[in-house]
């Protein structure tokens, strides 16, 4: 069965199962390895993309689920506006330690952003909550989202 969606604003068919996980299309049928597997549950966030522009658990999400969708990885975030100051703030803020966590701490804190431009530290830590960093860079998290948002 082919499953026609668009990927950081690439229209693009992929045939397999409806039922298998978006993580493994990307990483192995569109050979986009920038999303990562952590826990396969949808609970640590190492996994999420965009579905149009909501922050979803890849890990989570069956292929059937996403037929027409605009999904958007972390190739393709500094595509939009947002994105890219998230990650030049990453960056500016010097938050990665292992890194392994934070491409899906990138999608999480860019579909914040693009839907509260100013978050309090309360939106903040709600949104970004379902994200884990074994490396404690929360507070280096919270510094960056903020000043993407000043």
């Amino acid at each position: 069965m082919a499953i026609s969606l668009t990927v950081n604003g690439v229209a693009r068919q992929v045939a397999g199962d409806p039922a298998k996980p978006l993580l493994w299309v990307l990483r192995e049928d569109l050979d986009m390895v920038g999303t990562k597997f952590g826990c396969g549950a949808g609970l640590c966030g190492a996994c999420t993309v965009h579905v149009d522009g909501n922050a979803v658990r890849s890990c989570q999400t069956p292929l059937g689920d996403v037929q027409g969708a605009k999904i958007t990885t972390i190739e393709g975030i500094a595509k939009s506006a947002v994105g890219k100051r998230i990650a030049d703030s990453w960056i500016a803020q010097d938050v990665p330690q292992c890194g392994y966590c934070q491409a899906g701490q990138i999608m999480s804190a860019t579909a914040l952003l693009s839907q509260t431009p100013k978050p309090s530290d309360e939106e903040i830590d709600a949104a970004m909550m379902g994200n884990l960093c074994r490396c404690s860079t929360y507070v280096r998290i919270r510094a960056a989202i903020k000043a993407a948002a000043a």
